[in-house]
């Protein structure tokens, strides 16, 4: 019977563009605009600019361009930036059930590697289908988070995937890129604890980087200790605690994992998605949004635990807290109307009104959102007034979630608002042209050239 890294890195080296029927493609080319955009959106961020720093102090044979600032450096350290980048806002998307977390984010590396490698718009494609197929499949067998790891540790090992895919590498060589990468990228979740840290958005740019270091020690001939999943002390033993089975993978009569990933409307945490949102709708019945004596929330478990579960979420310091904070954003969005990014600010932060707003929510596990979990991240919201009179509203699947998906044009528009900071209308027209006709693109030069701030 084949490991489960046997299994994996066969299927890598055999997935085809030509397996894709058309909406997948085009799912796809949506999570790379998407990606893009939040990049783009992220590039003016400190640990963005940090990591631009530390990227271009190193040269390479196999220069990797790193977005925005056209720089090149070696293809883990672009790997790292771009992937920074891309996480810094928390506006890119998710994907739930047991773990969770953002496959967009492997993006950093099948984009990099892609264009080392010299791939087109079809390799682009399939790397990244790849890579958000490993990262969602494992994650529906699998939860770290309660035992103490991040989600990034599953993000090593579907970057690691797609980076193989996009060098061309063989199932032999992809296997020992597992092997290694997996062996030497075990994350913790302290990293989302707390007051979180500048880490959060950097944790997986660091899994990817490691990811692809993996794939080019792997590419020249380095092997990597196995069975790395099944071994005495691999995966099962020290991170899964439990072995499991991934059962299925896309192809055929069986859909590709993607299909299922949610794209985020508001730049916060996946699980406050549908809080804000019901939030929104609760304001426009209030007749005095200024009158809220209290606000009371029911959501599922995991998102209570995640978005609520410590005192530092009442009173965030920093933007990483306060976007990741369910009580933060749902005041924000009952005071202000809208959430973005902004309202994360120390402008917001420091706030007395909006503090005292956010002192009067209340948050509570709701049994139906745990029944309903992970297809669903059910909602309720009500807000109480000083006369005592209760409005409230309740949200299953936010907009942006893949069973309510956002239009292409919505999508191109939160592009255009995420570029725009930096890039003429002339130039996003233009670079929506391009990837919205991705894989018609023999080599993705001029797209790289079009990124460039």
């Amino acid at each position: 019977m084949a490991t489960i890294a046997e299994q994996l890195s066969s299927y890598a080296a055999s997935l085809r563009f030509e397996d894709f029927p058309p909406e997948v493609v085009r799912q796809a080319k949506r999570m790379i605009i998407d990606t893009l955009g939040c990049a783009l959106g992220g590039y003016s961020s400190e640990p963005a600019r940090i990591a631009r720093d530390v990227a271009t102090s190193v040269t390479s044979r196999y220069p990797a361009t790193i977005i925005g600032s056209g720089q090149t450096t070696s293809p883990d350290m672009a790997t790292f930036a771009n992937g920074v980048m891309i996480r810094y806002l928390d506006f890119n998307d998710g994907y739930t059930s047991k773990e969770s977390g953002h496959p967009s984010d492997s993006i950093a590396a099948t984009l990099t590697c892609s264009e080392v490698a010299g791939a087109g718009g079809q390799g682009l494609i399939t790397a990244t289908v790849l890579a958000y197929e490993a990262f969602c499949r494992i994650c529906d067998v699998v939860d770290v988070k309660s035992q103490g790891f991040d989600h990034v540790t599953i993000g090593c090992i579907a970057s690691i995937l797609g980076a193989a895919r996009s060098f061309g590498l063989s199932q032999e060589q992809t296997l020992q890129a597992l092997n290694l990468g997996m062996a030497g990228n075990v994350a913790l979740y302290q990293t989302r604890i707390g007051d979180v840290s500048m880490w959060k958005g950097c944790a997986y740019a660091n899994a990817s980087r490691n990811a692809v270091f993996a794939v080019m020690l792997a590419q020249r001939g380095l092997t990597g200790p196995s069975p790395i999943f099944e071994g005495d002390g691999g995966f099962f033993k020290a991170v899964s605690r439990q072995p499991f089975e991934i059962e299925a993978l896309g192809g055929g009569d069986e859909p590709f994992k993607i299909m299922e990933c949610s794209i985020k409307r508001f730049p916060l945490g996946q699980y406050s998605q549908t809080v804000v949102q019901a939030a929104l709708e609760v304001r426009q019945q209030l007749p005095d949004p200024q009158d809220i004596a209290q606000v009371n929330i029911r959501t599922l478990e995991r998102a209570v635990q995640i978005m609520a579960g410590d005192s530092e979420k009442w009173r965030p310091a920093n933007r990483e807290t306060a976007d990741h904070s369910m009580p933060y954003t749902a005041a924000v969005a009952l005071m202000h109307g809208s959430v973005s990014q902004e309202h994360f600010g120390g402008q917001f932060l420091g706030d007395p009104e909006l503090l005292d707003l956010v002192s009067r929510v209340n948050v509570e596990v709701s049994e139906e959102a745990n029944q309903r979990a992970p297809e669903a991240m059910l909602c309720d919201l009500e807000v109480v007034t000083g006369a005592g009179q209760r409005y409230s509203s309740q949200v299953a699947y936010h907009k942006g979630h893949f069973k309510n998906p956002l239009s292409d044009a919505e999508v191109g528009e939160k592009f255009r608002a995420l570029a725009g900071e930096h890039m003429t209308a002339r130039r996003i027209d233009a670079l929506l042209d391009r990837l919205w006709h991705l894989d018609e693109q023999p080599h993705l030069s001029q797209l790289i050239r079009l990124l460039r701030i």
